[in-house]
């Protein structure tokens, strides 16, 4: 497969359209066109289904599709890490994060990275949960930072300690579950959690920790704000990281519920892939986030 090829499918199904995608790559309507079907011949499937609303993939152009999309993302960070080596600092790095790195220590990395490598593009986005890592593990993101799993594939990643944890369960503020002493007092509370794949959450984690069964889940959120809003005007319990719900923002409408089991207690890291592969801004940038951490724990 030629990667010309490759592009012109994914511009075709990108677009939706092969004179759309044709614009796109600079080429005439009949030259993208011819590329497509030589593509479909050489592979003996059908890629795309043509009609007059445009194109669509079949399910075997879609399989295609996501792996011409890994080899793009493959190839233009070969090309940037080729520059970066011969430093020429440009390029483009992807960060995920979740919301307590966020608000700690996204900004200091940010303000100390940015001054020294301002040819590099940051792309900063909050992950609730990323224990799974799979954007990591695909190449969608470069660093991931927040709790680190108990249990990584040995040699897959590396990771970096930054700074402690604690997960406190928080209820609306006056709600009646603020007097509960005890998990126990909680399991049949209505549980909000940042995870929807079984018992990988937060939530699932504390309750497993001291031999329970965790709830089911009464809703899953995806953002701070979300999880904020919810959990503060409804009788539901959910897990925060202590400077959020401590913080001004959330404190009027949250409250720490005071279990005698304490709070879940896990250990914020940078996650990469192993250090062989790392393109050099992204070494720069984790450097730049033990600095934000070092100063956040004195602070």
């Amino acid at each position: 497969m030629k990667l010309f090829a490759l592009q012109a499918l994914v511009a075709a199904v990108e677009e939706g359209s092969l004179r759309a995608a044709a614009r796109r790559l600079g080429v005439s309507q009949p030259a993208l066109t011819k590329v497509v079907r030589e593509l479909e011949r050489e592979l003996n499937a059908p890629l795309v289904m043509r009609s007059t609303t445009g194109v669509t993939p079949t399910a075997q152009g879609k399989v295609i599709v996501d792996h011409a999309r890994t080899v793009a993302r493959e190839l233009a960070a070969a090309a940037e890490e080729v520059r970066q080596l011969t430093g020429d600092m440009v390029g483009e790095l992807t960060v995920a994060a979740v919301p307590l790195a966020v608000l700690l220590l996204i900004p200091e990395t940010l303000r100390t990275f940015s001054r020294e490598f301002p040819g590099i593009r940051l792309r900063i986005s909050e992950e609730m949960y990323i224990a799974q890592l799979g954007k990591l593990r695909s190449g969608e993101v470069d660093i991931a930072v927040g709790p680190i799993p108990d249990s990584l594939p040995i040699g897959e990643f590396a990771t970096r300690t930054l700074m402690p944890i604690q997960m406190a369960v928080v209820v609306r503020r006056g709600s009646p579950l603020a007097k509960a002493g005890s998990l126990r007092q909680l399991a049949e509370a209505r549980w909000v959690y940042t995870s929807a794949t079984g018992a990988t959450g937060y939530g699932h984690m504390l309750f497993a920790h001291h031999g329970l069964p965790p709830p089911p889940a009464a809703a899953v959120v995806n953002s701070t704000l979300a999880s904020i809003a919810v959990i503060g005007s409804g009788d539901y319990v959910g897990l925060m990281p202590m400077p959020i719900a401590t913080h001004p923002a959330a404190a009027p409408f949250l409250a720490v519920v005071p279990i005698r089991e304490g709070h879940l207690r896990l250990t914020i890291g940078a996650i990469t892939k192993p250090e062989t592969m790392l393109k050099p801004a992204a070494r720069h940038f984790v450097s730049h986030l033990q600095r934000a951490a070092s100063h956040a724990r004195r602070g």
